[in-house]
């Protein structure tokens, strides 16, 4: 990441995380528990977003053979999979404030339970198969496949399913915007840099997954 990008992300990181705490509860119907919807979402977003980068990764590795683009779909899993955990270790605090406990199997929850699953197999795959090329392979396949479940997990269950999870933080059925301007001041410089901490994780977590396959394949000559 270049130094105007840093410049930019410690700005709007310091803008989010004294505005969550200084501004009004973005649902005062909650209080002050809702201020980690500020952190919780864009965890969420970016995990999808991850996944999503993971999938595209695999078809063109499917399709070139390339192992770069296996290395960025791994990269891109890896990256996902920690933000997945982070948003569901987030939301769990939410939980336990609201509702007086960490995890009560809401619709919501069991689905990021499930994604946790999931990826984490997609892990226990390259990890079982040791040729480097056969296991790129199967990797990017599961990955594909893997994705395929993530909009009925995030979006399509959680809504057609009664949920404790408020539905209507950001839009409500109409797809209208209900967030109050102030709220959104806060939220969507918090997407941005949440988003650009990812791309500069998933830029240097690619360089790491190169230098590492280098250095084993001089090894092995």
């Amino acid at each position: 990441m270049s130094g105007w990008l840093k410049i930019i992300l410690f700005a709007l990181m310091t803008w989010v995380i004294i505005a969550a705490f200084v501004f009004p509860a973005p649902q005062q119907s909650i209080g002050a528990a809702s201020r980690i919807f500020y952190f919780h979402v864009p965890q969420a977003w970016v995990a999808v977003l991850a996944f999503l980068i993971s999938m595209i990764m695999s078809i063109r590795y499917l399709k070139n053979g390339n192992i770069i683009d296996d290395d960025r779909s791994r990269a891109a899993a890896g990256l996902g999979l920690l933000f997945c955990l982070l948003a569901t270790i987030t939301g769990s605090i939410f939980a336990k404030v609201t509702w007086q406990s960490f995890w009560n199997w809401d619709p919501r929850e069991t689905s990021i339970f499930i994604l946790l699953l999931i990826y984490g197999a997609y892990f226990a795959l390259r990890s079982a198969v040791d040729d480097p090329e056969k296991r790129g392979r199967l990797a990017a396949v599961y990955a594909i496949f893997a994705f395929l479940a993530v909009p009925f997990l995030v979006f399509v269950i959680p809504r057609v399913m009664p949920s404790l999870h408020p539905s209507d933080s950001i839009v409500d059925e109409s797809g209208k915007i209900t967030m109050s301007g102030t709220t959104t001041s806060v939220f969507f410089p918090a997407l941005i840099a949440f988003t650009m901490v990812f791309a500069w994780m998933y830029k240097l977590t690619i360089k790491i997954f190169v230098k590492e396959r280098k250095v084993y394949e001089e090894l092995m000559k």
